[in-house]
């Protein structure tokens, strides 16, 4: 099994992911990863609408996933990995799952966040994530497609 990418799209699956991203990753698998939407039938259908034609999809928490990413439960396949925000992918990474790179695409404005870019508005939390991940060597970078530049997330906190 490889990851062949990972991304925090709050959005998870939509045109972006399905077309663009999935094809220039060549992933086979798009694994969503999230605690509420495996309890959320109308989301699952959603995704499951949204999924690119011949692309499997799983959908699961963060424990099974983490079992099923550390376990190789997807042997032979390229999995693209998206969480729906960034505490969720440092879930994934402190459960032991290797993913020493990943993109933010689309997080919105909430209460407390402050935008860094057009299409990315993070909390302290979320910036504090950022921080320790990426002194664990972890890069990180903010995408919204992949023909704009991969400048590292950083760069963008200011």
């Amino acid at each position: 099994m490889a990851i062949v990418a990972a991304r925090v799209d709050e959005r998870m699956i939509h045109g972006q992911v399905a077309m663009v991203w999935t094809n220039t990753v060549n992933a086979d698998r798009i694994l969503v990863v999230n605690d509420e939407v495996v309890k959320d039938e109308m989301q699952i259908q959603g995704l499951k609408l949204a999924r690119p034609a011949g692309i499997k999809l799983g959908i699961a928490s963060i424990a099974r996933s983490v079992e099923n990413l550390k376990s190789d439960k997807y042997a032979n396949e390229n999995v693209f990995v998206i969480t729906r925000n960034i505490p969720d992918m440092a879930a994934l990474i402190d459960g032991g799952v290797n993913i020493p790179v990943f993109n933010v695409g689309n997080i919105s404005a909430k209460d407390g966040s402050r935008q860094i870019k057009k299409s990315v508005s993070v909390t302290p939390k979320d910036e504090e994530i950022i921080h320790r991940l990426t002194s664990q060597g972890i890069k990180i970078t903010a995408q919204m497609i992949p023909n704009e530049p991969n400048a590292s997330i950083e760069s963008f906190l200011g």
